[in-house]
C-alpha cells in the first residue's frame, strides 16, 4: 500500500517548506519519497475521542461514498455534508468540525478560497483537500491557502483514513503521486512563477468573482462594496499580476486553482 507524505511544521503553523521557501520545499518533497522524513516521530494511531468531519463536495454520490466509507471506522464522525462553499462555510461555522474533507471544484466559492477564508476565521478547523486535479501548480497554492493537506480522490480507503489522522494530530500530508509531481515542477524551474498570493484576500475574492463573469455591480452587491471600491481592485489585481484583460485574469484564476473550467 502507497504511504502518503508527510511534511514537517513550523510553531506559527504553516507547512515548514512554506515559511523557509521553494527550495526548502523540494528538499521536503524529495525527503518524504525516498522515506527519509524529519519527522519520523508522527505516531498517528486513533484518538481518544472521535475525529468531526465535514465532507465538502458538489457531486453527492462523492459525498455518500466518502460517508459511507468512513463511517466503518468508529473513530471517524461524519457531522455534515456540504454541496458548495457557501454551504461549507456556513455548515462550518454552525457545527465546528474537527477537519473538513474539501473539494477543490465547487460552485459559488471554490474550495480553496473557502479554505483561505476559514484560516481566518476559524484556524482551528483543519482541511484535507480531496480532488481529482494533480496539477503540481496547485501544491504550493493549497498550502498557502491553508490547507494542511492534499490527496487525489482515487486513493485508498486506507490511505484516506491516515491522511485524516496525520492532518488531524497536525502534520502536513501529501499524496505521493502529487509530491512527486510537485517536485519534478521545481525541478524545472517552475516554483518562483506568479501566484495568487501576491494579492490580498479581497483581491482574491474579487478576481474569483470577475473569473465567474460577474460585472463590477454584480461583484459590488455579492461582497457588500461600492462599485467604485471593485473598479480599485480590479485595477490593482491587475497592475500586481500584469495581466490586463478578463480573460487574462479568468485564465489566471484557472491556473491557480480559484476557480474551474466547470463553473
Amino acid at each position: 500500500m502507497k504511504t502518503g507524505s508527510v511534511i514537517s511544521k513550523t510553531s506559527s503553523g504553516l507547512p515548514a517548506a512554506v515559511m523557509a521557501g521553494g527550495s526548502d520545499l523540494a528538499a521536503q518533497l524529495q525527503s518524504s519519497l525516498t522515506g527519509t522524513r524529519t519527522r519520523e516521530a508522527v505516531q498517528t494511531g486513533k484518538p481518544k475521542k472521535p475525529i468531526k468531519i465535514l465532507v465538502v463536495d458538489d457531486h453527492p454520490v462523492v459525498r455518500k461514498g466518502l460517508t459511507s466509507c468512513l463511517a466503518q471506522h468508529e473513530h471517524l464522525h461524519i457531522i455534515g455534508e456540504a454541496a458548495d462553499g457557501r454551504e461549507a462555510l456556513r455548515k462550518a461555522r454552525e457545527l465546528a468540525p474537527d477537519l473538513i474533507l474539501m473539494d477543490i471544484d465547487m460552485p459559488h466559492l471554490n474550495g480553496l478560497a473557502v479554505t483561505e477564508m476559514l484560516r481566518r476565521e476559524l484556524p482551528h478547523i483543519k482541511v484535507l483537500i480531496l480532488s481529482v486535479h494533480s496539477n503540481s501548480e496547485f501544491v504550493l497554492r493549497i498550502i498557502q491557502s491553508g490547507a494542511r493537506g492534499y490527496a487525489l480522490k482515487e486513493v485508498a480507503t486506507d490511505e484516506l483514513v491516515r491522511a485524516i489522522e496525520v492532518v488531524y494530530a497536525g502534520e502536513a500530508f501529501f499524496s505521493p503521486e502529487v509530491a512527486r509531481l510537485a517536485l519534478n515542477q521545481f525541478v524545472r524551474g517552475g516554483g518562483n512563477t506568479t501566484t495568487a498570493t501576491q494579492l490580498t484576500g479581497r483581491e482574491r475574492e474579487v478576481l474569483v468573482h470577475i473569473a465567474e463573469g460577474l460585472s463590477n455591480k454584480e461583484i459590488a452587491g455579492q461582497l457588500g462594496v461600492g462599485v467604485r471600491t471593485v473598479e480599485t481592485h480590479r485595477e490593482r489585481i491587475m497592475r500586481k499580476l500584469n495581466v490586463h484583460s478578463v480573460a487574462g485574469l479568468t485564465k489566471f484564476a484557472i491556473s491557480q486553482g480559484l476557480v474551474s473550467l466547470n463553473g
